[in-house]
This record gives C-alpha cells, structure tokens and sequence, in this order.
C-alpha cells in the first residue's frame, strides 16, 4: 500500500486518554487535543473532574467529538466505569492512552527513605493504574478487531535514579509484555518518553534554576526543554494507521537526552 498523509487520520476511531485534565498547560491536554484534531473522539479522563470537563470544552468548542469522565485509576471499578462511558457515548475503544502519573507530587526521596505506603501509592498510580485501564479497555479494541495502547514512560527511566523513575522503567516492562501478548489481535503497545517537558506540572518540579535543568544543558544534544504540544507527532504516528507495523518500542521525545541505538 502507497503511503498517504491521510494514514495519521483518526476520524471516526475513539480514544480514551487518562490524566487529560491536569493542571493547565499539561501533556494529557495537548494529546487529547492532539487527538481531537486529528479527527478522533476523545473520552478526556482525569482524576479531577471539572478539569476534564474544561479540556472536553476545548475539544467540542474546536468542532470535536468528547466527554469527560471522573476516573481513578487505582480503582478498577472506576476503570470500568470510565470504559463503560466510552463504549455508551461512542460505541467502543480503538485508542488508551495512559498518561496519568504521580511526578510532581513526589519530591526527592532517596528510596532507602521512602515510607512502603508512599511507594505503594507510586506504584498504584504509574504501574497499576495502566494495567486496570488495559484490563478494561482491551476487550472493547477486541471487539473491535485491534486496537492501539499509548504508555506514557519518562526519560527519567533511563537509567531509573529515582522512584518515579523506577515506577517508569516498569511501565516500559508492561509495555513490552502486552505488545508480546496482544501483537497478533492488531492491538499495538508502544510507549513514549517525554524529556523535560515545559508543562506546568514540569515547570514546578524542576524549575529553570534547579541543578537538574543545568545538567540537562550539559549533556542533552539538542534544545533541553520542549512543549507538551511537540509530543503529539509522535502521539499520531503510534495511534494512527501510520504506525501499525510498531509495537513494543519506547520513543523518546527529548532533543537527544537519552541517545539509543
């Protein structure tokens, strides 16, 4: 088949993006508009409700197709339920995006520190969080007949220094097990690795001043900070047609911090 710009169109496909209606300039508003652009119904998913609410405005305001839905995702029955909204309003799932983290609200503390309930809460939100919305998403993309999985990891992860960093690098270990275990019913799991990102969220855990900051400037190729909205290409490319030959693969998105061959 030739190839067409019309192959990263996602209308009349759905997707589900967790954590769409954060704090302000956030990534999951810029992909859920991202995927709203691109012609796709969005379900903008967010733990705080009236901000999803705010982000779907957005969407419906730009001539999209959206609704938000209140969701923890550490709580499978909420997952259920967010997936139960998606399949009433729009008649199923093609597209999960699991952005929703735990990273500003962690600080610092050395893992030898950190109390087991702060690290399970960490765990429970990065890593579980993921699995209960694939659990629930993955049979509407069955009925479907495949679908794509979108994982938000981090550069941080690479190597992990922190536990944010660790509860990443595991979603990387999720990400590669159901690209294994879900490749051949057309259901992609690809991750992105955002670098130091100039979301609010980003801005407020590392600020210009910080000595994170003036070692990125140090060592990263290219620029050392981006815009949530210059992750959405590659958004596009793994939730759309474009990208169906792509699976089990973390693309990092970060002017050359973490260089792989």
């Amino acid at each position: 088949m030739a190839f067409s710009i019309d192959q990263f169109r996602l209308d009349g496909k759905v997707a589900v993006v967790t954590g769409a209606g954060g704090r302000g300039n956030s990534i999951g508003r810029a992909y859920a508009l991202g995927l709203g652009k691109a012609g796709a119904s969005v379900v903008v998913a967010d733990l705080n409700a009236p901000g999803a609410q705010s982000v779907c405005d957005e969407i419906l305001s730009a001539g999209g197709k959206a609704i938000a839905v209140g969701v923890d995702i550490t709580k499978p029955d909420s997952v259920k339920n967010m997936a139960n909204a998606a399949r009433d309003a729009f008649g199923g799932v093609d597209i999960l995006v699991n952005n929703a983290a735990l990273m500003a609200e962690l600080g610092y503390l050395p893992a030898v520190d950190i109390p087991l309930d702060q690290w399970n809460r960490i765990l429970d939100v990065n890593l579980t969080g993921a699995l209960n919305c694939a659990q629930a998403i993955v049979p509407l993309m069955r009925q479907r007949g495949g679908g794509k999985i979108v994982n938000q990891v981090s550069g941080g992860a690479f190597p992990a220094m922190s536990v944010y960093g660790i509860s990443k690098l595991a979603l990387v270990g999720l990400t590669t097990t159901l690209a294994r275990q879900l490749g051949r019913e057309k259901i992609n799991v690809n991750a992105i690795a955002p670098g130091n990102t100039m979301s609010d969220a980003g801005k407020s855990l590392t600020p210009d001043e910080s000595p994170f900051v003036k070692l990125l400037e140090a060592t990263v190729a290219m620029r050392v900070r981006g815009q949530p909205d210059e992750l959405v290409g590659t958004l596009l490319l793994l939730c759309s047609s474009a990208g169906d030959w792509i699976t089990g693969q973390v693309m990092h998105v970060d002017g050359g911090w973490v260089l792989r061959p």
